[in-house]
């Protein structure tokens, strides 16, 4: 009996796959990954890695070295070309603690984001932590108990700890293969001393979070990344080893590297040439966390950092972007007036609605960057009523939270010191660019004028508006029987059309007519 041809979809039915890439511009290597989402799944289909040793470039002034910003930007031009067609909603870039510290490299993020055709986020050291902790657990499938993580990279070890995809606590130390490998074998020298001394340094970054680490335990010790992978890989290919990396297989790794005595001697099973280099600088590191940690035996990991960005990325797409909830955490942490917020935040994304196309502030990101705003502009109350503001700038600037990279920060902060009192360019002075300092003021502006249109924080409806803009000229038309009954409003935004007039922006307020009634 025949039976039926099953039909397949054609490439015009067949559902569409959202395609997700994340780079990660870490100290040591820059990598790529792009995954394809099947059945809310992230499928890896690429991946490319580039040997780039960032850190080994930077200057004790936070300036980087021409010759390694070439071999960088060289790097990112391949990228780019790969990224070339993506959807730029879908990528996420990320630098990590070289270009935390590269104070003085402005010109090279430029050049940069130009390469590779995307903007570059700087993430803080516990924000790496949070994504290697995502990128690990995703990728090993979900495992019962706490996991402790340790991912050591090129300027930077982070440690976590966490429960199933959630971390608990995670800590970023200033220690990595390349820093390390400089600082304590210098010219490829290795010997016991130098070993000795480098694993004391680790240890001591260590101890200050070895309590809390103690205390919470953890049922498995897993490692990602390169320094711990190829530490895995030599530990069991020289018989060291059947499976874990564990104190007595670190020993006898060690003890052949100082006998080998410099760099160029270093013939190893398992280890690859481009890892030569730093090895001495990782096994010293590693080493001090597997005895200031008393770990007893450390598993390499799939998953890292990159991974960690993808399933953000993912997570974001499908709105469930973690920075909503450090945004609520925040809020409650600080006992935020939330429905004074929610009054804010739908006066200013109606402004910004009506003002969006004159002052190019299209798409999501203003409308998400205003609605945080919003909610946060009074987190200084917590401290006192005057100067509210600075305290608040000051707690977003630098407060511990989770999915945000440096920059966003620094835009949020700014928008809440300049969300009242007088409006000053020094608000916007840490954001780079003269670009990003207009996007910032202008989101302010406008979120000035939602907090004036709302002081007396009631439930009243808002009155129909009009905000229209042409350069730094706004006009803003409100009922004139609304006007009457609000004398305290008219006041206020008669002193609000000062201050923006001294930061460069001429207010025009006017009364609008109640619509006629059609014949």
């Amino acid at each position: 009996m025949n039976q039926p041809t099953p039909s397949v979809p054609s490439a015009q039915t067949a559902p569409q796959q959202a395609t997700f890439a994340a780079v990660d511009l870490g100290s040591n290597s820059f990598h790529m990954v792009v995954a394809r989402e099947v059945d809310g799944e992230l499928q890896i289909i690429d991946r490319i890695k580039e040997m780039v040793r960032l850190a080994g470039g930077l200057n004790d002034d936070g300036s980087l070295d021409p010759v390694v910003q070439e071999r960088a930007l060289s790097c990112l031009q391949r990228f780019g070309q790969r990224l070339a067609a993506a959807d730029p909603s879908h990528v996420r870039v990320v630098g990590t603690n070289t270009l935390r510290k590269a104070q003085h490299a402005a010109g090279f993020r430029d050049r940069a984001r130009e390469a590779l055709g995307h903007p570059i986020e700087i993430i803080p050291g516990r924000e790496e932590a949070r994504l290697v902790y995502l990128g690990v657990s995703h990728s090993g499938g979900e495992r019962p108990g706490r996991n402790l993580v340790v991912d050591i990279g090129g300027g930077s070890t982070e440690c976590v700890i966490g429960e199933r995809f959630e971390p608990i606590v995670a800590d970023s130390l200033y220690m990595g293969c390349v820093s390390y490998s400089q600082r304590y074998f210098p010219g490829g020298v290795i010997d016991e001393q130098r070993m000795h001394t480098a694993r004391m340094a680790a240890r001591q970054k260590v101890e200050p979070i070895g309590r809390a680490y103690a205390d919470l335990g953890w049922d498995k010790a897993l490692g990602s990344s390169g320094t711990i992978g190829a530490v895995g890989r030599v530990l069991r290919e020289n018989g060291w080893s059947k499976g874990p990396i564990t104190p007595d297989g670190l020993r006898q790794l060690r003890d052949k590297l100082v006998t080998a005595g410099h760099v160029d001697n270093i013939k190893l099973l398992g280890l690859k040439e481009e890892r030569v280099p730093v090895i001495a600088g990782g096994v010293a590191v590693l080493s001090g966390v597997f005895d200031q940690l008393q770990i007893a035996e450390m598993w390499p990991a799939d998953g890292a950092l990159r991974e960690g960005v993808l399933y953000d990325l993912q997570g974001r797409v499908r709105h469930e972007d973690v920075r909503d909830r450090t945004i609520a955490r925040l809020r409650g942490r600080f006992v935020v007036d939330v429905p004074q917020a929610r009054r804010v935040r739908t006066t200013a994304l109606t402004l910004l609605n009506q003002v969006a196309a004159q002052w190019h502030l299209e798409g999501p990101w203003p409308q998400t960057l205003l609605r945080w705003a919003s909610e946060l502009h009074e987190l200084g109350l917590a401290v006192s009523y005057g100067g509210h503001h600075r305290h608040g700038a000051y707690v977003v600037e630098n407060a511990d939270m989770p999915g945000f990279s440096r920059d966003n920060q620094a835009i949020l902060a700014a928008m809440i010191l300049g969300h009242r009192r007088k409006l000053k360019h020094e608000a916007f002075a840490n954001l780079s660019g003269s670009k990003h300092r207009r996007f910032a003021l202008r989101l302010t502006v406008i979120l000035r004028l939602a907090v004036r249109l709302n002081r007396s924080r009631s439930d009243e409806p808002t009155p129909e508006l009009t905000l229209s803009a042409k350069g730094d000229r706004l006009r803003l038309a409100l009922p004139e029987a609304w006007l009457s009954a609000h004398p305290l409003t008219v006041a206020d935004l008669a002193t609000e059309k000062q201050r923006l007039h001294h930061a460069g922006i001429k207010l025009e307020l006017s009364s609008a007519s109640p619509p006629q009634p059609a014949t």
